[in-house]
């Protein structure tokens, strides 16, 4: 009886495969140069100034997009998939939610981090206790919020992450990234590097 073998990489030496994993090693930290290389491009973006006075809904009432910096410096939006008509919100932004690991660092480095659907807050609030998460979530039902910042599109909702930056009592817009670029960005460090000041 013959069993057959499963799909796998080429079984080789060790010094074989020490050639090889150098060869890698090389390109990945042309990967890691080009990445850092992206990040200060991205620290050097320019920034656009937010007149529109967006309110949202959260638990302590109506807070404007000032009041979600909490104080901090840079603030983090994850524009979580809640349509108004449904009873659960996207699996994926589920799943982004779920990775999130302990972000207390951010507020170390002056940054606060938030949840914004256009659900009305009692759908985000009974998914939110549901799911058992502690991370601030706030609602844009019935603000332009999702449309200017081009999650809403068309009548359909994807995800997305903006970064926002206070000077005094002004709010500016920095940074924009949908679909594929949220991948990853959720520790600490991936989420700094979309800011302007970065990891620091």
């Amino acid at each position: 009886m013959t069993t057959q073998l499963p799909a796998h990489p080429q079984i080789v030496t060790r010094d074989e495969w020490r050639i090889a994993r150098e060869a890698l090693l090389a390109h990945e930290k042309e990967l890691t140069r080009h990445y850092d290389r992206v990040n200060a491009e991205r620290r050097r973006l320019p920034m656009v100034k937010i007149d529109k006075p967006y309110l949202f809904n959260g638990p302590e009432g109506r807070r404007s997009l000032y009041d979600l910096f909490e104080g901090q410096t840079q603030l983090i939006v994850y524009h979580f998939m809640f349509d108004p008509a449904w009873d659960n919100g996207c699996m994926g932004c589920t799943g982004f939610v779920n990775d999130l690991g302990d972000l207390s660092e951010l507020a170390v480095r002056n940054t606060a981090f938030v949840l914004i659907s256009r659900a009305p807050l009692e759908k985000l609030q009974a998914y939110k206790a549901r799911m058992g998460w502690t991370r601030p979530w706030y609602s844009a039902f019935d603000t332009d919020f999702n449309q200017d910042f081009e999650v809403t599109v068309d009548g359909g909702e994807r995800h997305g992450l903006s970064v926002f930056f206070c000077m005094g009592e002004d709010v500016f817009h920095t940074y924009s990234t949908y679909k594929r670029g949220c991948e990853s960005l959720s520790d600490v460090y991936r989420l700094l590097d979309m800011t302007p000041y970065g990891r620091q």
